[in-house]
């Protein structure tokens, strides 16, 4: 039993996921099944800097590696660049893995994972969203296209460690505890995440304008977050013409998922705090334009509902009904 128990609290695990913000979320329930299996398991992260706060939020997440793949590569006649750079990979190789197991598949995180010190795994070149990354890895495993990102990552690392997965997923994040918002009003309220990288998987503003107004009336504030000069305007245009809506300040990562989680409901198109939204269990509606939601939507669950494909906008009608079905209102 003394050796077994020994065993487990040996595994260590490298978890290759950089980007974007969506698919970083899709990854944090492999850490959930990982301790599932391996309670004592050390679990560290590789991820873009940006994100590097959203693995932090599962507690079974040891040790955050940052890189600035997106950032280096605009800079690399700097010398600076490349002193991060070697930084980065000094700090890497320092420790030493059980498995590093890269879920992203693609040929600038297989890079990443040659630079960690460990059995190096992936999907293999018929699984991988870039099939030369397949090349990089010491084992590679074959895991179907035709599933959820989430299953996909799941399904790599029980292949990889050796076990079965037997639980759902489970996203395991503890919400930051933020004390309060001064700007955020008493009342019940919604988050509608209008805004998105890509102006085609944009909901018409009159969509917003109707489902804010219809929330208004039934006595719930209408919450208009933004990232950008950009959807800044976007959210102060809605909040002239939906009454008792707010917009707020610039928030952070933590603070929109504390945000989020609180929220009676969240709506929000083809972006990667609808997701985070899911991953923090509030009632959360996506509304999808131009993207297939059965491979990368919001991670189905009984608070979770999925509008629209690709090439079909679904109307103010078909959210409203989803938020009744939530028992929003």
């Amino acid at each position: 039993m003394a050796q077994s128990l020994a065993n487990i609290s040996a595994l260590s695990v490298l978890l290759v996921k950089t980007s974007s913000l969506g698919d970083v979320i899709h990854n944090l329930p492999v850490v959930s099944d990982i301790i599932h299996h391996y309670p004592y398991a050390q679990i560290d992260w590789v991820v873009e800097d940006s994100f590097a706060s959203l693995p932090k939020l599962h507690p079974g997440v040891r040790t955050i590696f940052p890189v600035a793949m997106r950032r280096w590569r605009n800079k690399l006649l700097r010398l600076d660049t490349w002193r991060e750079i070697f930084a980065f990979r000094t700090a890497l190789s320092a420790q030493q893995y059980d498995f590093v197991i890269d879920t992203q598949g693609l040929l600038k995180s297989a890079l990443l994972t040659r630079s960690a010190q460990g059995l190096s795994c992936g999907f293999d070149s018929h699984s991988a969203r870039e099939s030369i990354a397949s090349i990089s890895y010491q084992r590679v495993f074959s895991v179907s296209t035709r599933q959820h990102a989430v299953e996909r990552n799941r399904q790599l690392v029980a292949q990889a460690i050796g076990f079965k997965l037997e639980n759902s997923a489970e996203f395991g994040i503890n919400l930051p505890k933020i004390e309060s918002f001064d700007w955020l009003p008493p009342d019940k309220y919604v988050v509608l995440l209008h805004a998105t990288s890509r102006t085609d998987k944009l909901w018409d503003e009159a969509n917003w304008v109707e489902l804010g107004n219809t929330l208004n009336e039934n006595n719930i504030r209408c919450i208009l977050p933004w990232g950008s000069i950009a959807e800044q305007e976007r959210s102060l245009r809605l909040a002239e013409v939906i009454p008792k809506s707010t917009v707020p300040p610039h928030l952070n990562l933590d603070q929109a998922a504390t945000l989020l989680g609180m929220a009676s409901a969240v709506i929000g198109v083809d972006t990667g705090l609808a997701h985070l939204a899911a991953a923090a269990n509030a009632p959360t509606v996506g509304i999808y334009t131009t993207t297939n939601p059965t491979l990368t939507g919001l991670y189905s669950g009984e608070n979770t509902i999925n509008l629209g494909n690709i090439g079909f906008a679904p109307d103010v009608d078909a959210v409203l009904t989803a938020l009744r079905k939530m028992k929003v209102f």
